[in-house]
């Protein structure tokens, strides 16, 4: 049966996901959330897109498989979100555009075919919103939404800083994209941070790098003392009302609640804090935002895919 045989919700001429009162979500087309294609409606105003690609890991791969995962995570997701007393795809028409197919062995040409890609999406769709992938694809699609935007208010919740310079020579990696994003004057250095940051680093001079490039740090160990309510409003005052681009790697997680990503780190954020905090986004400038780093073969009963896709569901509905 095709996809658009399926019965699906409607509203003022929205097309929703599909009606699991008459359709089981175990038999549903493979979308994100079960909604329709980018091919199945007309207008779109939030566009959620895989870039299935790892090629800038420095430990454990498999991030390329993120995409299919996370998708197939999202299918018990319902279309009402008591906690933000919101219907997303009813307030948005929200489809999935797919995955964006790049070379998995050439970086340079991959991080090129990203931002052209990302780039037709922000021509057609109000937001995009990404689904990785490793980390090294937020910069292309920060260069995609700063082209559209100007420079972003940046909120990166990470255990890892990912500014640092090369690895081995290399300047393109999925722990060196928000120095390039700041070098290339992606980001609004008086917006930007980093939340959830912790575990070792190479040296200290890796956090005064960090702070010249723009970013504030408020870490795990921070927000374990302050508290949700506490980092909301670190977040708020950092932020103003600048246009804000949300990048997520899961690993800023706790292993416990998102073992399956490939650089995993002790002392992480629960995904209910997680959670909150995202719910706290709503009303703000948010254009844009990427979940990366969700590597499905370290992931036992898809407890990261699961994470990953209630925290997608969190943007959305803040959208």
């Amino acid at each position: 049966m095709s996809s658009h045989a399926h019965p699906r919700n409607t509203s003022k001429g929205r097309v929703g996901q599909i009606d699991t009162t008459q359709v089981p979500r175990y038999a549903g087309p493979a979308t994100f959330a079960l909604l329709p294609t980018i091919d199945d409606v007309s207008d779109v105003d939030v566009a959620v897109v895989g870039v299935p690609f790892d090629t800038g890991v420095s430990y454990r791969p498999g991030a390329r498989f993120g995409p299919a995962h996370v998708r197939q995570s999202s299918r018990l997701l319902r279309p009402y979100n008591p906690a933000q007393d919101v219907s997303p795809f009813e307030k948005h028409q929200v489809v999935d555009a797919g995955d964006v197919a790049v070379n998995p062995f050439d970086l340079n040409e991959a991080i090129t075919d990203i931002e052209r890609a990302s780039r037709a999406l922000h021509e057609r769709a109000g937001r995009v919103v990404t689904i990785g992938g490793d980390h090294t694809i937020a910069l292309p699609l920060l260069r995609a939404a700063a082209a559209k935007h100007g420079p972003l208010s940046v909120i990166h919740f990470d255990a890892h800083l990912d500014t640092w310079d090369t690895y081995f020579g290399a300047a393109y990696t999925h722990g060196t994209p928000f120095r390039r994003a700041s070098e290339e004057g992606l980001i609004d250095r008086e917006g930007s941070l980093h939340v959830g940051v912790r575990g070792p680093l190479y040296s200290s001079k890796d956090l005064d790098d960090d702070a010249d490039l723009g970013f504030e740090i408020f870490s795990a160990i921070e927000f374990d003392d302050l508290g949700v309510r506490g980092a909301i409003e670190k977040i708020a005052e950092r932020v103003e009302d600048r246009p804000i681009y949300v990048s997520i790697d899961i690993d800023v997680l706790d292993p416990a609640h998102a073992p399956g990503t490939g650089t995993p780190e002790a002392g992480g954020l629960t995904s209910r804090e997680l959670l909150a905090v995202l719910r706290s986004l709503a009303g703000k400038n948010l254009v844009g935002a990427d979940v990366v780093e969700v590597a499905p073969a370290y992931d036992h009963a898809e407890i990261t895919g699961i994470a990953a896709s209630h925290v997608l569901y969190e943007l959305l509905s803040a959208m």
